[in-house]
C-alpha cells in the first residue's frame, strides 16, 4: 500500500491508494506536526496496512522534515517528495518553476491524466488557486486569491459586531439578518470572483471550454452555482501524488 501526505497550510490530507487509485483519505491539522505525538494519527490511519511507499507534496516547509521523519518510520526508507524537478508526466512551461507549489503541480498532472488537456484546475483551501494546463499538456501558471475562510474570517476579526459564521448557500440576494448579508457576499460574490477569474483565463488560453475541474474544502458548494465548472474531485491532488510517484516509491 501507498501511503500520500499532501500537507497544507491548514490541513494535511492522508491517503491510503494502490497502484490504480486513492482508496482511503483523511485529514489532520497540519500542526499537529509539531505536536509530541504527532504521529498517533498517521499510525490510526494506515492501521495494520502495510506501507511498502509513501510520498510527500507540501506547502509547510517548516513541517515537511516532521512528516517526513514519521513516513521514513512506516514504511522504511525515505519518503518521495514531490517538486517541480521530480515530477514526471508534466512539462513546465513557467519562468520560476521553483516557486510553484507542489500541491498545485500534482493537480495539474491529476487533470492532464484524468480529464486532458487544456484544463484549469481550480482548489478552494486555505487560497484559491488555478492552475492551467495548456493543450500541450504543459503546466503554464495560474492565479492565487484569499480562499473564502480567509475573507470571511478577516471580517469577523477586522469588525466588531459582524460574527463568525458558518459557511452555507443561500437561495437568495438579500439577506435578512448580518448572517445571511455576509453569507451571501462570501458565496454568492465567490462564485463571481471565480467566474471572471475563468472568463479572463480562458480568453488568454484561446480556448473557449477547456476542462475545468474543482477540489478544495468548499469546492462542491460553490460549484453547485457555477455551470462553467465540469468536475468536483475531491482527491485530485492526492491522486496527483500518487501518479507522480516512481514504481519503486523512493527518490
Amino acid at each position: 500500500m501507498r501511503l500520500l501526505l499532501d500537507i497544507g497550510n491548514t490541513h494535511t490530507h492522508l491517503g491510503l491508494a494502490d497502484d490504480r487509485r486513492v482508496i482511503r483519505t483523511a485529514q489532520v491539522p497540519t500542526r499537529s506536526w509539531l505536536a509530541p505525538r504527532a504521529g498517533r494519527a498517521l499510525r490510526a490511519f494506515t492501521g495494520s496496512c502495510s506501507i511498502r511507499s509513501c510520498s510527500i507534496c507540501s506547502v509547510v516547509p517548516r513541517v515537511t522534515p516532521r512528516v517526513a521523519q514519521w513516513a521514513r518510520r512506516l514504511c522504511g526508507h525515505a519518503p518521495f517528495e514531490l517538486t517541480w524537478q521530480t515530477i514526471p508526466g508534466l512539462g513546465i512551461r513557467y519562468p520560476h518553476p521553483q516557486t510553484i507549489g507542489a500541491d498545485r503541480l500534482a493537480n495539474a498532472l491529476a487533470a492532464r491524466h484524468h480529464y486532458g488537456c487544456p484544463a484549469i484546475v481550480i482548489d478552494f483551501g486555505t487560497a484559491v488557486t488555478f492552475d492551467v494546463v495548456d493543450p500541450g499538456g504543459c503546466y503554464i501558471g495560474g492565479v492565487i486569491a484569499p480562499g473564502l475562510a480567509a475573507m470571511t474570517e478577516y471580517l469577523h476579526d477586522r469588525t466588531a459586531l459582524l460574527p463568525r459564521i458558518a459557511i452555507r448557500d443561500v437561495p437568495h440576494a438579500i439577506g435578512r439578518s448580518t448572517r445571511e448579508a455576509m453569507q451571501i457576499g462570501a458565496v454568492h460574490g465567490y462564485r463571481g470572483l471565480i467566474r471572471e477569474l475563468l472568463r479572463q483565463i480562458r480568453l488568454e488560453l484561446g480556448c473557449r471550454r477547456p476542462r475545468v475541474i474543482a477540489t478544495g474544502g468548499c469546492a462542491a458548494l460553490i460549484a453547485r452555482g457555477l455551470p462553467e465548472i465540469q468536475a468536483v474531485d475531491p482527491r485530485l491532488t492526492l491522486e496527483g501524488l500518487r501518479l507522480a510517484t516512481p514504481a519503486g516509491g523512493e527518490e
